[in-house]
C-alpha cells in the first residue's frame, strides 16, 4: 500500500514494513509509459460500482485488440475475486494470540480463496484502525497486477471515474475511489509485472502527477504528466546503492512550489543573490511587514484599525480554548507566573524597604495580567515584571530616600506621565517602528531575557548551599565528637539534645558526656530555647541532604520537562497518549518530583505564598495620594524620568510582540501592536494609584505559553512526521492563568507542598527552551563544528561560511555588551541600548 510512502508486506505475513520511500527501476517506468501509450483508457466513466467497470473496461479495448467472448468472461470472474486484504491488528492483540495460541500460521485475510467481491463495505473494513491514519477527503486508487496463464498478450486499462465512488470491498479502507489501473499478462513476467504496478502507485501519490491524472482530456496529457514526473528523477548508478535499502521518510518533505509555480526565465540567476537577501524580511521570520504596521496618517488610525481586525474574533477567543490542551496550558503558565511574581516580589521588597512586596506582585500580576488579556490585541501575551524595571525602582527608591522624597507618590506621577507618553504614541502610530525590527535584534533581545531565566534560576539554586549549609567538617573517624549539646542556665546543668532538624545527635561514650545524671534527656531543640539554653556543637547547624536533593529535584524537574516535550515524537505508544504527554509534560514533572520531595520528607524550601490580603509594608494603603507629602513641584519632574521608562516599556513591550507574531507560528486572528501598546500604558495609571508593581510583556513566558499551544495535524501519513497547523489563539488560558494568580492568597495550603527547586527547573527549562527556538544558537553551534559535520542549513547553501561567523560574532558581543549594561547601575539605559 502507498500513503505518501511505501509499505510492504513482510515475509511472514503477519504485519505491514515501516514506511519507505519508494525506489523504483528506470526500465518499469518507460514499461509504464508504454502502457499508457497502448493500452486502454477511459476518463470520465461514469459508473456506480465495480462490476460495472469492469465491464466497461474489457468492452473498451483499442480497435484491433478486442477481446474475444470467452476472455472477457474469464477477465471479469478474475478480476470481481475479493482481494485478501492484510490484517491489522495491535500489538496487545498480537501479545494476547501469542499467549493464547500453541502453534500460528499465516495471519487471517479477510476473505477465503474464491469468494465474491461484496457490494457493500465488510465490518472489518469498517473497523479498520488504519482508518484514523487516513486524512480527511481521501481517497482510494487501485492497482491490479500480475500474470494469467490463459493470455498471450497483456491486458492493460486505466481507468478516471468522473466521480469517487464506494467500491464495495474492494478496498483495505471503506473510501471513495476514482482511478484503477489493470496489467494482466502472459506468464513468465511476474516481477516485471509487479515493478510496473509499483511504478504506477508511486505515480499516483505524487501529488503533481495527481493534479494532471485528475485534469487530463487525452492520452498525451497523462504522457505529459509521466514525462514531468520522470524529468525530476534522481538515478542511483547500480554498485553504488542497494535497492533492498530502504530509505526512511525525510522529516520534513519538500514544497511542491518548486514544480508547479511558473517563474520568469532569470529567476532562478537572482534567487541566490540578492533578492534571497533582501527579501529576507518578507519570509515568516520577518512578519511585521502587513497591513498591521501601515501607517494610516489619522490620530489613534493604527488603533482603530486594530480594534476593527480583533473584534470578528472576540467571541471565538473563548470557544476555541475548549480543549484539554488549554488545561495543560493554564497549569503550566500559572505555577510559571506565581514562581515569577514570588521571585520579582521578594527582590521589590529587598529594594524598596517593602513598599511592593509578594502579595503587592501578587495582586498586581492579577489585575494587570486579567485585564490586559481581556482587552488587548494578542491576549497570548503573558504580563509580567522585568529586569530593567526592577533595577528602575531600586534606583527610584534610593532617590526618594536621598532627597526626603516620598517614594510612592514620586511614582504614582511618573505612572501617570508613562500612561500619557503611551497614549501620545498609540495616537501618532508610533509602533509603525517595529516594521524596522531585524532579526539581529530580537534574537539578541530574546536571547538575552532567555539567559537571564537560565542564570537566575542556577543562582537561586547555588545559594542554597548558603541558606542549608554541608558540613564539610564532617569526618567519619570523628563521628564521636560531633554532637549537639543543649546548654541550660543553671550552672552545671547540661543536656544531651537533638539536632537542629529532629534527628538525635551520635551518642558519646560515657567518659566523653557532659551530661550529669540529674539533667533531663532528650530536650528537642524547641524545648531547648524554651527552658532559656542554647545549642554547642559543631552539629548544630548541620541540615543532612538538603542541598544535594533540592539539586537533584532542580536538573530532574528540568531533564523531565524537556524527555516528556520531546515524547509526542518518540516510537513508543500510540499518537493520541505521545500527544497527551507531550502536552502535560510540565505538569507531569512538577507532580512527579513534588511526589519525591513528600516521600523523602526533607525539608526542601517550598513556595510560600502571602495569606493575609494586607500591605507588605503597614505604614501604606491601597490607594496613593498624588498630593501632599512631596512639594508641588514633583509632578513636573517626574516626567524626566518617565520618558526613560515609557522608552523601556515600549521596547519590552514590542520587541516581544513582534516576536509573538512572526508569520512561523500561522497565527490567523492577526496581531494588535497599537491595541497591546494602549492596554499596558492604561494599566500604568491602576497599579500606579494602588502602589502595584508595573507591568510589561515577558518574553520567556510568552514563548512558553505559544509552545504549550500548538497544533498539529491529527492524521499524518504512516511515516510522516504531524505538521505544525499553527498556535490556539483564545483569551481563556491568560484569562485563567492571572485569576488563578490573585487566587493564590487563599490557596497556601496547597501551594506551600510545593518545592521551589522543582520550579527553579521549570525555569531552566523556559529559558533553554526560549534558547533553542532563535537561529541565533544554532549558528553558535556553528561555530564549534566543523563544515563536513555542519547541517544542510539554507543560508549555508548562499552565504560563505566566513560571513556567517562574523554575523554570529558580532551578534554576540552585542549580547556581552547589553549583559554588562544590565547587571551595572547604567541598566536604566538598557532600552536605549537595545
Amino acid at each position: 500500500r502507498w500513503i505518501k510512502f511505501e509499505e510492504k508486506v513482510e515475509d511472514g505475513g503477519e504485519r505491514w514494513s515501516a514506511p519507505h520511500i519508494p525506489a523504483l527501476p528506470l526500465h518499469s517506468l518507460f514499461q509504464l509509459r508504454m502502457c499508457l501509450q497502448k493500452g486502454s483508457l477511459l476518463l470520465d466513466l461514469d459508473a456506480r460500482s465495480f462490476k460495472e467497470i469492469i465491464d466497461k473496461a474489457l468492452s473498451g479495448q483499442p480497435e484491433g485488440a478486442e477481446l474475444q467472448p470467452e476472455l472477457r468472461e474469464r477477465l471479469e470472474a478474475l478480476l470481481l475475486l475479493q482481494p485478501r486484504h492484510q490484517h491489522t491488528q495491535s500489538p496487545l492483540r498480537l501479545l494476547a494470540q501469542l499467549g493464547l495460541t500453541p502453534c500460528r500460521g499465516k495471519a487471517k485475510s479477510w476473505a477465503e480463496p474464491g469468494a465474491q467481491l461484496s457490494e457493500t463495505p465488510l465490518k472489518e473494513q469498517l473497523r479498520n484502525r488504519f482508518k484514523k491514519k487516513v486524512p480527511q477527503g481521501s481517497e482510494a486508487a487501485h492497482i491490479a497486477v500480475g500474470e494469467v496463464e490463459f493470455l498471450e498478450k497483456p491486458f492493460t486499462a486505466f481507468i478516471r471515474l468522473r466521480q469517487a465512488v464506494a467500491l464495495g470491498s474492494l478496498a483495505e479502507v471503506a473510501l471513495p475511489s476514482r482511478f484503477l489501473f489493470i496489467l494482466l499478462g502472459p506468464q513468465a513476467k511476474e516481477k516485471a509485472y509487479h515493478e510496473v504496478g509499483r511504478a504506477m502507485a508511486t505515480l499516483l501519490t505524487d501529488e503533481f502527477f495527481q493534479r494532471v491524472a485528475r485534469q487530463a482530456d487525452h492520452r498525451e496529457d497523462l504522457i505529459a504528466g509521466m514525462e514531468a514526473f520522470l524529468d525530476e528523477l534522481t538515478v542511483l548508478p547500480p554498485g553504488k546503492w542497494d535497492p533492498n535499502a530502504r530509505i526512511p521518510p525525510p522529516s520534513c518533505l519538500p514544497s511542491l512550489h518548486r514544480r508547479t509555480a511558473v517563474h520568469p526565465p532569470d529567476w532562478q540567476s537572482h534567487s541566490n543573490g540578492d533578492m534571497a537577501a533582501g527579501g529576507d524580511r518578507a519570509n515568516p521570520e520577518h512578519p511585521c511587514t502587513g497591513e498591521e504596521l501601515e501607517r494610516t496618517g489619522r490620530l489613534f488610525g493604527g488603533l482603530l484599525r486594530d480594534i476593527r481586525r480583533k473584534a470578528p474574533w472576540y467571541g471565538s477567543d473563548f470557544s476555541d480554548a475548549l480543549h484539554p490542551q488549554c488545561l495543560s496550558a493554564v497549569l503550566y503558565i500559572y505555577l510559571a507566573t506565581v514562581t515569577n511574581a514570588i521571585t520579582f516580589g521578594g527582590m521589590l521588597g529587598d529594594a524598596t524597604a517593602n513598599m511592593q512586596g509578594v502579595l503587592e506582585s501578587f495582586l498586581g500580576t492579577a489585575l494587570a495580567g486579567f485585564v490586559f488579556c481581556l482587552f488587548s490585541g494578542q491576549p497570548l501575551t503573558i504580563l509580567s515584571s522585568t529586569g530593567p524595571m526592577l533595577v528602575f525602582e531600586r534606583l527610584l527608591f534610593s532617590f526618594s530616600q536621598d532627597h526626603s522624597l516620598h517614594y510612592l507618590e514620586f511614582r504614582l506621577w511618573i505612572g501617570l506621565w508613562v500612561a500619557f507618553f503611551g497614549v501620545v504614541l498609540v495616537a501618532t502610530e508610533a509602533s509603525h517602528l517595529v516594521r524596522y525590527f531585524t532579526r539581529f535584534t530580537e534574537e539578541g533581545f530574546c536571547a538575552l531575557i532567555s539567559l537571564i531565566f537560565i542564570y537566575d534560576s542556577l543562582k537561586k539554586m547555588l545559594s542554597l548551599a548558603d541558606t542549608f549549609p554541608i558540613n564539610w567538617q564532617y569526618r567519619l573517624d570523628n563521628i564521636t565528637s560531633y554532637s549537639c549539646v543543649c546548654n541550660l542556665s543553671s550552672p552545671g546543668r547540661q543536656a544531651r539534645g537533638w539536632g537542629a532538624q529532629g534527628v538525635r545527635g551520635p551518642s558519646l561514650p560515657p567518659a566523653l558526656s557532659l551530661q550529669t545524671p540529674a539533667a533531663p534527656t532528650g530536650l528537642s531543640r524547641s524545648q531547648c530555647l524554651e527552658r532559656g539554653g542554647h545549642l554547642l556543637g559543631t552539629s548544630c547547624q548541620y541540615v543532612p541532604d538538603v542541598t544535594l536533593i533540592s539539586f537533584l529535584l532542580f536538573g530532574g524537574t528540568f531533564l523531565s520537562c524537556s524527555a516528556l516535550k520531546r515524547f509526542r515524537s518518540s516510537r513508543y505508544f500510540p499518537a493520541g497518549v505521545r500527544k497527551l504527554v507531550s502536552d502535560f509534560a510540565i505538569i507531569l514533572a512538577i507532580l512527579a518530583f513534588c511526589a519525591v520531595d513528600a516521600t523523602l520528607g526533607l525539608e526542601t524550601p517550598k513556595l510560600l505564598v502571602p495569606s493575609e490580603l494586607k500591605p507588605t509594608n503597614p505604614e501604606r494603603g491601597w490607594i496613593i495620594s498624588p498630593f501632599g507629602a512631596n512639594p508641588w513641584w514633583v509632578c513636573l519632574v517626574s516626567a524626566v524620568p518617565a520618558v526613560l521608562v515609557t522608552i523601556l516599556i515600549f521596547m519590552d513591550q514590542q520587541i516581544t510582540a513582534v516576536i509573538l507574531n512572526r508569520r512561523e507560528y500561522k497565527l490567523q486572528k492577526g496581531a494588535g501592536f497599537h491595541l497591546d501598546l494602549l492596554c499596558v500604558s492604561l494599566l500604568m495609571v491602576t497599579t500606579s494609584a494602588t502602589g502595584l508593581p508595573w507591568y510589561v510583556s515577558a518574553t520567556v513566558i510568552s514563548l512558553a505559553h505559544m509552545e504549550s499551544l500548538r497544533k498539529e495535524s491529527a492524521t499524518s501519513a504512516p511515516g510522516e512526521h504531524p505538521k505544525f497547523l499553527g498556535i490556539r489563539e483564545q483569551r481563556l488560558t491568560g484569562i485563567a492563568v492571572f485569576i488563578l494568580t490573585g487566587l493564590s492568597v487563599f490557596m497556601a495550603p496547597v501551594l506551600k507542598h510545593i518545592p521551589m527547586p522543582v520550579l527553579y527547573g521549570v525555569f531552566l527549562y523556559m529559558g533553554v527552551a526560549a534558547l533553542n527556538s532563535i537561529q541565533l544558537t544554532d549558528r553558535v553551534r556553528l561555530l564549534l563544528m566543523p563544515a563536513k559535520h555542519q547541517p544542510d542549513l539554507a543560508y549555508l547553501r548562499h552565504v560563505p561560511l566566513r560571513r556567517v561567523h562574523l554575523f554570529t560574532i558580532i551578534q554576540l558581543l552585542c549580547l556581552a555588551l547589553l549583559w554588562v549594561v544590565k547587571s551595572t547601575v547604567a541598566a536604566i539605559v538598557f532600552p536605549v541600548m537595545v
